[in-house]
């Protein structure tokens, strides 16, 4: 392109610019790429918003009519340096109103605080020392294991896995009892409401759940028609028919994202379900960004299954979905404009059910694409956790890096 000014009058510049073929091809380039990620973005939403199992429209689930509690529950609690949050977590199992028998197991998963004292003793109550951890198995679902075995001599219709950090209303047993009876459910789950107090809490965790439902639709997890399965690991209640049927929980002894993995194992021959509560609640703090960073990383590569091709994939499609329509209001064409507020319009009316049920205000919802960057950049430390031999960090314990497959 060459610019060209001719003086027509002194102190006057007439200024006007030639175009040679080879400038307006690549102006017409920048153009079509603009229309091509506005409508992806716009059919995207489209799909997300009306053929994704209505996975945004978050609410409370309604129970089911109350049925008689008259089958046995054994409770196991995996937890390893909790000592923060282990007093009420189990004081809330242990005061349950559930009328039939009920136990819970704390499994002290090598802690090095004070996790088992400041767990309490009551009647309900029996503490389990994990042993060494057997190759090929992840921390948790050893421990998980462990109390299993105490839990067996119980004879246990049902065995509830909630972690340390969950806090039950006293009927949620009652509730979980009496909806997997009524649906005849091998496995259920509630997504149990996470604690939403400090910035960054406000700002990432309702987009935390919002993400999880978009990759797992409830409806698609309770449908037989859809092979999606998923659960939320901080309160799943499973038969001990249908974990004996799946080989028990050695089954999934080497999964890290274990709560998705044992609903995918239950899956194929018995009914699952996942919902939204405010009958559990977790207490575990997220007190800065960095801290929510290091949650997500934690997994997110897992979920990716390391690969660099699908990392590369997902941070494509998020930015076409989440960061192009803002983008597109910049360029000034009106088309590229029309399809990038259409697709903003989309996102931000499907992430508000989540704020209303999180109880936070409307005006977070146009910032959705902020939020996923930072879920990009997540899921890109994740990677690099991996690939550097920190992956699946937790409490100290590596799991899930390259050194360790």
């Amino acid at each position: 392109m060459n610019l060209r000014f001719d003086f027509d009058a002194p102190g006057r510049v007439a200024g006007f610019l030639r175009f040679t073929p080879g400038d307006v091809c690549a102006i017409n380039s920048s153009v079509w790429i603009a229309y091509s990620a506005g409508a992806a973005s716009l059919l995207a939403w489209i799909y997300l918003f009306f053929f994704r199992g209505g996975f945004w429209r978050v609410r409370a689930s309604a129970d089911p009519p109350p049925a008689a509690a008259n089958k046995s529950v054994a409770a196991v609690v995996p937890a390893r340096n909790e000592e923060a949050v282990i007093g009420p977590a189990i004081a809330s199992l242990v005061n349950q109103d559930y009328p039939s028998p009920f136990h819970v197991f704390l499994v002290d998963d090598h802690s090095t605080d004070a996790t088992i004292q400041a767990s309490g003793t009551h009647e309900r109550l029996s503490i389990v020392h994990a042993g060494p951890i057997p190759a090929g198995w992840t921390g948790k679902l050893w421990a998980i294991s462990e109390g299993l075995k105490k839990a067996e001599r119980f004879q246990p219709d049902y065995i509830l896995l909630t972690d340390a950090d969950i806090v039950h209303a006293p009927d949620s047993l009652t509730r979980l009892i009496a909806r997997a009876e009524a649906e005849h459910l091998d496995l259920t789950s509630w997504m149990v409401k996470l604690r939403c107090g400090t910035l960054a809490e406000r700002a990432l965790i309702p987009a935390f759940v919002f993400f999880f439902f978009m990759l797992y639709p409830p409806a698609w997890i309770a449908s037989l028609r859809h092979k999606t399965a998923g659960a939320a690991g901080g309160c799943i209640l499973i038969r001990s028919s249908a974990l004996a049927r799946i080989g028990g929980i050695s089954a999934i002894r080497s999964e890290l994202i274990d709560d998705c993995a044992l609903a995918r194992a239950v899956k194929p021959g018995g009914l699952i379900w996942l919902g939204m509560t405010e009958h559990a609640h977790s207490i575990r703090p997220y007190d800065t960004f960095a801290e929510i960073g290091r949650m997500i990383s934690r997994s997110a590569f897992t979920e990716l299954r390391h690969s660099a091709w699908l990392l590369a994939a997902t941070i494509i499609g998020m930015a076409v979905i989440y960061l192009a329509p803002p983008l597109l209001l910049l360029t000034r064409d009106p088309l590229a404009m029309l399809l990038g507020l259409a697709a903003w319009m989309l996102m931000s009316i499907s992430y508000l059910p989540m704020l209303r049920f999180y109880r936070r205000s409307s005006g977070w919802a146009p910032l959705l694409p902020l939020i996923a960057l930072f879920y990009m950049g997540a899921t890109v430390d994740s990677a690099l956790r991996y690939w550097t031999g920190r992956g699946g960090e937790w409490k100290g314990r590596i799991q899930g890096s390259i050194k360790s497959s």
